[in-house]
């Protein structure tokens, strides 16, 4: 079973750029896709972006597409977000995620079986 920490969250202002991590244990990290997903107060967790579990491939949501990047490195079992020109929009709780099926790349939330607790990330204008 997967166990994923996220760390890295923090306040920070419009235009500028932050990375937050993802540090697995427990399985075999580098055989599973990982995705990002963010909830905002008063609404639903939202698929934000996931990297194949070789880190060959990625998909973004339109609303973070050119200016988020998903990357992973196999050896530390770790996945990242670069945030970059951040909006007072992208304000959320950060989680990563490990589907229930290793290779897929999901973008549904009930695709995914493992989550982390979760980074605050807020933007000021």
């Amino acid at each position: 079973q997967v166990q994923l920490v996220e760390s890295g969250g923090g306040l920070m202002q419009a235009g500028g750029s932050l990375r937050i991590s993802c540090a697995a244990s427990g399985g075999a990290f580098s055989s599973y896709a990982m995705g990002w997903f963010r909830q905002a107060p008063g609404k639903e967790r939202e698929f934000v972006a996931a990297i194949s579990w070789t880190g060959a491939r990625t998909y973004y949501a339109d609303s973070v597409k050119g200016r988020f990047t998903i990357s992973r490195d196999n050896a530390k079992n770790t996945v990242y977000l670069q945030m970059n020109n951040l909006k007072p929009e992208d304000t959320a709780v950060y989680y990563c995620a490990a589907p229930f099926y290793r290779q897929t790349m999901a973008v549904r939330r009930d695709e995914y079986g493992y989550w982390g607790q979760g980074t605050q990330v807020t933007v000021s204008s």
